[in-house]
């Protein structure tokens, strides 16, 4: 009997930190793209090398930046959704070791229904877009 295995709906590409020396802070990006039929909701994310990981999203309003928690994100069905600098992005506070160029970071998805999703990170300089 041949058993076919259903590919994730919800996929990770181009998963990286930036990360400021010295600070124990880092802004980590990544693409999203939901290949299923039904929407995918991210209630949360998690990772082993920060006291705090949360959704942020950043947003101009008028000449100044401003950022907030997204308790919650929906990926449409068959949508991709973008994690940049300037707009959405997973904000990691407290880290508990030095980040550096080439390093990796370990992220959980938390997803509706208590699904995860692990990703992992690598940490570019400061100065990559």
């Amino acid at each position: 009997m041949l058993a076919w295995a259903t590919p994730p709906a919800l996929t990770v590409t181009d998963a990286w930190v930036r990360v400021t020396p010295g600070a124990e802070v880092a802004a980590a990006y990544l693409t999203l793209h939901n290949g299923g039929p039904q929407p995918v909701n991210i209630v949360g994310v998690s990772s082993p090398l920060a006291a705090v990981a949360m959704i942020h999203e950043t947003r101009l309003v008028g000449t100044q930046s401003t950022m907030r928690a997204r308790e919650e994100l929906v990926v449409a069905a068959g949508a991709t959704l973008r994690f940049a600098p300037g707009g959405l992005h997973v904000m990691l506070q407290g880290l508990s070791q030095a980040l550096k160029p080439g390093d990796t970071v370990p992220l959980l998805l938390l997803l509706e229904g208590g699904r995860t999703l692990a990703v992992t990170a690598r940490v570019r300089p400061l100065t990559s877009e």
